[in-house]
């Protein structure tokens, strides 16, 4: 996902061994280095923002489907006790299982 951006795994950053010189490491070699962690950091810092970021905006989401199945759960269960639709659904499926076992037994083609 974002191990294309990034520049240095840990392990790299580990195992890091900068060259002495006479007076001691190279100053370039270490900026230049020092530099590639903090790039890292940047993009690791806008990596987790934006991860956050969608993460929050998914919460927000789920909880708003979770509303809205609430509200639609209440009044679906409202409108069975009201007028008995579950039972009417029930009735058309099992119309039509006994239609369908009627064709079979019977020989209807229909």
């Amino acid at each position: 996902m974002y191990t294309d951006r990034v520049l240095l795994t840990a392990e790299d950053i580990l195992n890091k061994d900068f060259k002495i010189d006479a007076r001691g490491y190279r100053p370039q070699e270490v900026d230049k280095f020092l530099d590639m962690v903090m790039a890292d950091y940047t993009e690791f810092t806008s990596i987790i923002k934006k991860q956050e970021h969608e993460i929050r905006s998914l919460a927000e989401k789920n909880m708003k489907l979770k509303q809205e199945y609430q509200k639609l759960r209440s009044r679906l269960d409202a409108a069975g006790e009201d007028d008995g639709s579950h039972n009417s659904v029930n009735n058309v499926d099992l119309l039509r299982r006994i239609s369908q076992l009627e064709k079979i037994v019977f020989g209807k083609n229909e």
